[in-house]
C-alpha cells in the first residue's frame, strides 16, 4: 500500500508503464472463454467524438453475488426506497455486465471515483465516491471480498477487459475536495460544518482549529492542527498519501456560501462537510524553501496531480472527468489537465480524455476553465466541459415548457463566447460533453410520466452536427418519480434487480450499429445513430 507520492511503489509504477509504452507488447485477456490481444498502453481514440459514454455509480450498479444493502437492513428497505448509504456494488459487478455493454455498443464506461473515501459506513452519503480519503488507493469495498489487494486486482481486471472489447475507460476523480477528514473548534463548539461569512472572508492565518478524525469517523482532541508521526496512523485515520496531512493544505474556512464564481476567480468554502484542498497553495513566498524543494511552487497541486498519474501508470484508464471545476482556481485546472497530458502522452496515450463538471447555464463562466480559451492550440488545459448550457435549455424545450428558439441561442451564445476560436457551430463539439440527466439529478428525464415523442425530440437535439458525445446514464428500475421517501431515481441501484440489464422494460434493448464509432464526427451515420440510440432507450 502507498503512503506517500514518492513512495517506491508509485515512481516503480510510473516508470514500468513507461518502459511499457516503448516495449508496446500487448497483453492477452481472456474474453467469454476465447484470448484476445490487447495493446498495453491501450491507445487513446483517434476522435472521443466517436465513443458514446454510458455513466455508472459503482455502488449502485450491480453486485453479481449479493442482492442491494438495503433489501437486507433490518427492517428491509425496498432498492427503490430512499436509502443514503451503501448499497454494495464492486468492480466486479461493472465486469460482469461489460458483454451487455458491448452489445449496446457503448464506446466507453465512466465509472464513478475509485479511490478510498472515509471509512464510517454509518455515514449518510458516503457511497458515491466524491469524498476520498485516500488520494493514491482505490477503495476496498469494491472488492468481491472486501480486501485492498483483491480491488485492485479486480479493478485492473475490469479495465482490462474492457479494453478487450473495445471500450475506453473514465474515471471520476476529484481535485476540489477530501472527504469529512477533520471537524472545526467553532464557537467553542466541535462541529463537522458551519457557514460563516466572517470566517470564509478573515485574513490568512485565522482559521478555526481542526480536529482530525479518527478511522472511525470521531475527532481526535489531541489531533488538534497536528497529526503524530506515521506509524501511529492507520490507513483509515485522517487523510493519505501523508503529504496531505498539514492543515495549511486545507481551506478550513467552513461551508461555502455561494456556487457562483467571483469575476475571474473561484469558489471558496467545503462542499457540505467534505473538505475543500487549497489546490491554488503557493509555496513561493519566502519561510517555504524545504516545502518547496520537496513539491515545487504549487505544493497541493504537485501531489494531487502524481496521485491521479499513478491511478493512469496502475490501472491503464483513458480519461478523466473531474468533479465541481469551478470551485476550483482556473490556472489550476490548466496546470493539472498540462500535466496529465503530458504524462499520457509519455505513455503512449496520444489522446487521453480530460472534462469537467462546470455547473453553470454562462458559457463564458465554462470558458474560463476549460482550455480552450488560450492561444495555443492543443495541449492546454482540460480537454472539454460537460455541457451544462445545453443540458438546461434541452429538456424545458422538450416538454413545451419553453420556446424552441432556446436551443438555436444557446450555439449563438457559444459562439460569442468563444470569439476568434470558432469559426462554427460544429466546432464546439471538441469541447463539450452532452448529456439529458446524470446522478445528481433529482429525477429521471425518462420517467412513466415522460411522452415518447419528448425523449426522441431530446436525443435528436443531443446530436447537432459536429457535436456527437453524448453520455447515458444507467436507468435504475423503472424510473420511479422523485418524492415519497423515494431514492432519487438516478441513484437507484441496479444491484440484485431481477431482470435489471435484461431485455424488457427496466432495461435497454441493445442495438450494436446505433453506437459503435461512425467514420467521421457529425456525419450523416453518426446522426442516424443517435436516433437509433434513442429510439434503443425507449420500452
Amino acid at each position: 500500500m502507498a503512503t506517500e507520492i514518492f513512495a517506491d511503489e508509485v515512481t516503480k509504477a510510473l516508470a514500468d508503464m513507461q518502459t511499457a509504452a516503448r516495449r508496446a507488447t500487448p497483453k492477452t485477456v481472456l474474453v467469454d472463454g476465447q484470448q484476445r490481444s490487447v495493446p498495453y498502453p491501450f491507445p487513446s481514440p483517434g476522435d472521443w467524438r466517436n465513443c458514446w459514454i454510458y455513466m455508472l455509480i459503482i455502488d449502485r450498479f450491480d453486485n453479481p453475488t449479493a442482492p442491494p444493502n438495503s433489501t437486507r437492513a433490518t427492517p428491509p428497505i425496498g432498492w427503490d426506497q430512499k436509502y443514503n448509504y451503501r448499497q454494495g456494488g464492486t468492480f466486479k459487478g461493472v465486469q460482469s455486465r461489460l458483454g451487455y455493454l458491448e452489445a449496446l455498443g457503448v464506446g466507453a464506461i465512466w465509472l464513478s471515483p475509485v479511490l478510498k473515501n472515509a471509512r464510517p459506513d454509518a455515514w449518510e452519503y458516503n457511497y458515491h465516491g466524491y469524498g476520498a480519503q485516500d488520494f493514491l488507493n482505490v477503495d476496498e469495498r469494491f472488492a468481491s471480498d472486501g480486501t485492498r489487494a483483491t480491488a485492485e486486482r479486480e479493478l485492473t481486471e475490469l479495465v482490462e477487459e474492457a479494453h478487450a472489447r473495445g471500450i475506453y475507460v473514465i474515471v471520476d476523480m476529484v481535485l476540489n475536495h477530501a472527504a469529512r477528514v477533520f471537524d472545526y473548534l467553532y464557537q467553542g463548539q466541535v462541529v463537522d460544518k458551519f457557514a460563516d461569512e466572517t470566517v470564509l472572508d478573515a485574513p490568512l492565518g485565522q482559521e478555526p482549529p481542526v480536529q482530525w478524525l479518527n478511522g472511525f469517523g470521531f475527532p481526535r482532541q489531541d489531533w488538534q492542527d497536528t497529526l503524530p508521526p506515521l506509524p501511529a496512523l492507520s490507513p483509515d485515520d485522517a487523510v493519505w498519501p501523508a503529504d496531505l496531512q498539514r492543515k495549511e493544505f486545507f481551506r478550513r474556512r467552513g461551508m461555502k456560501l455561494t456556487d457562483t464564481p467571483p469575476p475571474g476567480g473561484f469558489v471558496r468554502g467545503d462542499f457540505d462537510a467534505m473538505r475543500q484542498l487549497v489546490v491554488e497553495y503557493d509555496a513561493q513566498p519566502p519561510g517555504q524553501e524545504a516545502l518547496r524543494a520537496c513539491y515545487g511552487k504549487w505544493p497541493v497541486l504537485d501531489i494531487l496531480v502524481r496521485s491521479y498519474q499513478y491511478l493512469i501508470a496502475k490501472y491503464d484508464v483513458d480519461g478523466f472527468r473531474i468533479d465541481t471545476v469551478k470551485y476550483l482556481a482556473p490556472d489550476a485546472v490548466e496546470m493539472f489537465g498540462n500535466a496529465i497530458r503530458e504524462f499520457a502522452l509519455s505513455v503512449g496515450k496520444q489522446n487521453f480524455f480530460t472534462f469537467g463538471e462546470i455547473a453553470d447555464r454562462d458559457e463564458a463562466t465554462v470558458d474560463h476553465f476549460v482550455g480552450r480559451h488560450s492561444t495555443q492550440i492543443d495541449g492546454f488545459g482540460i480537454d472539454a466541459a460537460l455541457d451544462f448550457p445545453l443540458f438546461y435549455a434541452v429538456p424545458p424545450v422538450a416538454k413545451a415548457h419553453a420556446a424552441v428558439a432556446l436551443i438555436p441561442n444557446v450555439f449563438v451564445a457559444r459562439k460569442q463566447a468563444e470569439q476568434g476560436q470558432l469559426s462554427s457551430h460544429g466546432e464546439a463539439g471538441r469541447y463539450f460533453v452532452s448529456f439529458l440527466d446524470n446522478h445528481d439529478q433529482q429525477e429521471r428525464f425518462h420517467h412513466p410520466a415522460t411522452p415518447i415523442e419528448q425523449v426522441m425530440l431530446a436525443g435528436r437535439t443531443l446530436q447537432p452536427p459536429g457535436h456527437p458525445l453524448p453520455v447515458l446514464w444507467h436507468r435504475a428500475g423503472a424510473d420511479q418519480h422523485k418524492g415519497h421517501q423515494r431514492e432519487p431515481s438516478p441513484r437507484q441501484p441496479r444491484v440484485g434487480q431481477g431482470g435489471a440489464l435484461g431485455q424488457g422494460r427496466t432495461g435497454f434493448r441493445p442495438k450494436p450499429s446505433a453506437l459503435r464509432g461512425s467514420p467521421d464526427a457529425g456525419s450523416t451515420t453518426s446522426r442516424r445513430a443517435a436516433l437509433e440510440l434513442w429510439s434503443a432507450l425507449l420500452p
